[in-house]
C-alpha cells in the first residue's frame, strides 16, 4: 500500500493546491481559472509517473494498447452508454416533474435568436427540434474524442493505477467502492466552489461533496467494469468524455431552476438513475465468483 499512499498524497496535494489558487482568484466565476480544470484532470496521470519514479517502479505503455477489434463491444458501450443513460435520467425527471418541462424550449430559442447576425428570422419548432437532434448527434460522435486527453489523465490515475493496486490488496468489490469514494472526495474543493451543485443549498458544501462521492461510486463502478474487461483505462476515459460532453442536455428543456440533487442532470438522483442502476449491476457482476481474481482479469501486473 506504500505506492498507493504516495500516489494519493501527490494527487491530492497537487490538485488541491491548484484549486486553492483557483478559489483565491475568483473560483469558478473567473473564466481564466476555469481553464485550469482541464489541467487539473491531468494531475492523476502525472502523479502516476511521479509515484513510479519515486518508488522505482517499472513503466511501460503496454496497458494502453487499444485492441479495438477484440474488445469492440466494450468500446461501443463506453462510447454510447453514457448518452443513453443520460437520456433515460433526463426523460424520467421530466416525466415526474412535468411542470418544469419547457415545451417552448425558451432557452434554446433565445440562444438561436441571439446568434442571428443578419435580418432576424422566426425560430420555428421544427428548427428547434432539428437543432437539438444535430447537437446531440455531434456530441455523441465527437465528445468522447474531444475530451479524451483530460479524461484519460484522470482514468490513468484512478482506474489505470489506483484500482488495480487496491484490487491486489482486497476484495474486488471493495476496491471498486473505495476507488469511487476516493475519486469523489478528490472533487471536494471544486464542489465547494459550486461545481455541479452550486452553493445555494442547505448544508453547503457538505451535502454537495457527499452527493459527488455517491455519484462517483456509481459511475466509477461502470468505468471499473469496462476497465476490468478491456484491461486498460481507455474505455473508461471514452465513457468519461461522453458523460462530460452530454451531461447538460437537460438544460435545454428546463423551465425553472433545476433541483441540483434531483435532476435533470446526471449528478442528481433522478437524472442519474441510469448510472445508479448500471453502477449497481456492474458492481455485482465485478464481484461474482470466478470473476473476482480470474487470471484473465488480472490487470495489476501490466497496467499498474
Amino acid at each position: 500500500m506504500k505506492r498507493v499512499s504516495i500516489f494519493l498524497i501527490i494527487t491530492f496535494v497537487l490538485t488541491w493546491t491548484v484549486e486553492f489558487f483557483m478559489w483565491k482568484n475568483g473560483g469558478l466565476e473567473n473564466p481564466a481559472t476555469q481553464m485550469l480544470l482541464t489541467g487539473v484532470m491531468m494531475i492523476p496521470a502525472f502523479s502516476v509517473l511521479l509515484t513510479k519514479w519515486f518508488t522505482k517502479e517499472s513503466f511501460h505503455l503496454k496497458p494502453l494498447r487499444l485492441e479495438f477489434k477484440k474488445y469492440f463491444r466494450y468500446y461501443l458501450i463506453a462510447w454510447l452508454g453514457p448518452f443513453f443513460l443520460i437520456i433515460i435520467g433526463t426523460a424520467l425527471y421530466f416525466l415526474i416533474f412535468r411542470s418544469n418541462f419547457d415545451p417552448e424550449l425558451t432557452l434554446l430559442r433565445k440562444s438561436m435568436q441571439a446568434a442571428q447576425t443578419q435580418q432576424p428570422i422566426e425560430i420555428t419548432s421544427q428548427m428547434l427540434i432539428t437543432t437539438i437532434l444535430i447537437q446531440s448527434l455531434i456530441s455523441m460522435i465527437f465528445a468522447p474524442v474531444l475530451n479524451i486527453f483530460p479524461t484519460l489523465g484522470e482514468e490513468i490515475g484512478w482506474r489505470g493505477y489506483l484500482l488495480p493496486k487496491l484490487d491486489s490488496q482486497m476484495n474486488r468489490r471493495m476496491a471498486v467502492l473505495l476507488t469511487g469514494i476516493i475519486w469523489g472526495l478528490w472533487h471536494a474543493p471544486i464542489i465547494a466552489m459550486g461545481h455541479n451543485y452550486g452553493k445555494e443549498y442547505a448544508g453547503y458544501p457538505f451535502w454537495g461533496i457527499l452527493a459527488m462521492i455517491v455519484f462517483c461510486v456509481f459511475v466509477g463502478s461502470f468505468f471499473s467494469w469496462l476497465t476490468f474487461h478491456v484491461h486498460n483505462p481507455v474505455p473508461a476515459a471514452i465513457a468519461h468524455g461522453a458523460l462530460n460532453g452530454f451531461a447538460s442536455i437537460g438544460l435545454i428543456f428546463i423551465k425553472n431552476a433545476p433541483s441540483v440533487f434531483v435532476g435533470p442532470f446526471p449528478t442528481g438522483i433522478i437524472g442519474g438513475i441510469g448510472f445508479v442502476i448500471v453502477g449497481i449491476w456492474c458492481w455485482l457482476k465485478i464481484g461474482k465468483a470466478g470473476v473476482e481474481k480470474a487470471a484473465d482479469t488480472e490487470i495489476d501486473s501490466s497496467m499498474a
